[in-house]
């Protein structure tokens, strides 16, 4: 029983972890039951069975915030669960001696990409244009194969690179990717099923880890506006590197004092990560901050001077209808009046002509900072 609340507690995290990211679920969920002793293939199939259920709630949760782009899920989607179908076939049909430091390789691999990720500043320009099937085809079919055969892996290929496209919202990327790994998850769980039968998937464990995900899903898909990714994803980055290299260690036949500097590097290098996040975090927070203060300060430009003289008005004459003269189309009565009374009009400043203005002030300013 204590073993089923640990594993609904690490569901749970998990999914925050994931609804926060756009990443991290299958990672932290497979990587522990790997440091439990179970075997790569039935670790991965009850992780990608729980997520049938915990990635349909988050979907939903994600929709309901409107954090999802559906064409991208349409278009990602498929090809993922192809790669998903594939990658599970392939696990299945491998022993577990060698399944087990393949799936470790995968996990500690993308342990180091998300430290090395979330290290540095992460960019929010969005570029021009739709993200087209020619790119996200073969991208959700590589994000499926990897998350199938190494227990996760479809939010930390796919999520950064949506994101590193700059063609949508970082939200709109996390909620997208979300939605999407449901369609992922249930082929995986198929050819998983086809490889390893019934026997192949721990119940008890995808109950516990459905349940924990299940709870935390919504409010997972209400952090993402709040939560700061830049130093969750270094230190989930750090969890997943220093447990899978345990399994590299023991595969690779390191003994001795080795595997305690490996692990005193590792720790190092973790904690440098951290400290780069939190000062990129830092750095981007001030850039915002400068670039708010900037525009709060700049006066629209639709605001007269104050010092600007009063202008006298004009004579009054009669209008082109009292006149008998009919107004021409697009001429207003009184610039017909200014026009008879020998005056020009001063042209009128209307919040159309200053927004330019004040967009490209936005633009350089930005520039400025992230330069």
């Amino acid at each position: 029983m204590r073993k089923l609340l640990v594993l609904a507690l690490v569901g749970l995290a998990a999914q925050l972890v994931d609804g926060s990211l756009g990443m991290a679920y299958g990672l932290t969920s497979s990587t522990l039951l790997l440091f439990a002793g179970v075997a790569p293939a039935a670790a991965s199939a009850s992780v990608h069975l729980a997520e049938i259920g915990t990635t349909l709630a988050a979907g939903v949760s994600h929709w309901r915030f409107g954090n999802v782009d559906w064409r991208v899920v349409g278009r990602i989607a498929l090809p993922g669960a192809i790669g998903a179908f594939a990658g599970a076939t392939f696990l299945s049909s491998i022993s577990t001696e060698a399944a087990a430091p393949w799936m470790a390789a995968i996990l500690f691999t993308l342990g180091a990409y998300l430290l090395v990720r979330f290290s540095r500043p992460l960019r929010a320009t969005r570029a021009a244009g739709r993200l087209r099937s020619r790119f996200l085809a073969p991208l959700g079919l590589v994000a499926g194969f990897v998350d199938a055969t190494g227990g996760g892996g479809w939010g930390p290929v796919a999520t950064p690179a949506l994101l590193v496209s700059g063609r949508m919202e970082p939200r709109k990327v996390i909620g997208s990717v979300d939605t999407s790994e449901f369609v992922v998850a249930g082929a995986a769980s198929v050819g998983f099923l086809i490889g390893l039968g019934t026997e192949g998937f721990l119940l008890p464990t995808v109950a516990a880890l459905l349940i924990g995900g299940l709870i935390a899903a919504p409010i997972a898909a209400w952090l993402v506006r709040i939560v700061p990714a830049q130093l969750l994803g270094a230190v989930i980055g750090g969890v997943i590197v220093l447990t899978n290299a345990r399994t590299l260690l023991s595969a690779g036949g390191v003994s001795g004092s080795a595997p305690v500097v490996v692990y005193a590097l590792l720790g190092v290098a973790w904690v440098v990560a951290i400290v780069l996040a939190v000062r990129a975090l830092r750095r981007t927070r001030r850039a915002r901050a400068t670039v708010e203060a900037a525009l709060a300060s700049t006066p629209p430009a639709s605001a007269s001077p104050a010092s600007a003289p009063p202008v006298e008005a004009a004579p009054v004459s009669a209008s082109p209808a009292e006149a008998g003269e009919p107004a021409r189309p697009g001429e207003s009565v009184g610039s017909a009046e200014a026009a008879k009374s020998g005056q020009v009009p001063e042209p009128v400043v209307t919040a159309e002509t200053s927004e330019p203005a004040e967009a490209a002030e936005s633009r350089r300013l930005a520039a400025a900072v992230e330069g």
